[in-house]
């Protein structure tokens, strides 16, 4: 297990921002620092917080390299899915009458809004939107 050494107004720091943070995400990863903290093992810390080993792993990286500050910082900005806009007719036709595969859920999403998906695509999409089937 690794060793982190943190200071009481370090804890102090975590525990308020921790439910203070205005962003989710970022109230995560400090959630998962201040319960390292607290002597709590990485395999609980995970299942506490739904977070696979490999990403605490990087939250205590981030949080080593920079300190609170350094878990406040995202680097990614992915562009929105082209089906994004059309979620609410995708949502509206699935809830009508559900796709009994994600093949057929690939073909109807195609007929409905043009986008050419893989099945596996749009699984993810439906996944990632509550809109599992």
């Amino acid at each position: 297990m690794r060793r982190i050494t943190f200071t009481v107004g370090e804890i102090n720091r975590l525990k308020k921002e921790r439910i203070t943070h205005p962003d989710p995400r970022i109230r995560r990863k400090i959630d998962a620092i201040f319960l390292k903290s607290q002597g709590i093992s990485h395999q609980k810390i995970g299942e506490m917080l739904d977070i696979a080993q490999s990403t605490l792993r990087t939250y205590f990286d981030q949080y080593e390299s920079g300190g609170i500050e350094a878990l406040k910082v995202f680097n990614y900005h992915r562009k929105p899915s082209p089906l994004e806009k059309h979620r609410e007719e995708i949502e509206n036709d699935f809830k009508k009458n559900p796709p009994a595969t994600l093949p057929e859920a690939s073909s109807r999403v195609e007929n409905l809004t043009g986008i050419k998906r893989s099945p596996k695509q749009i699984g993810r999409f439906l996944k990632k939107k509550d809109l599992n089937t």
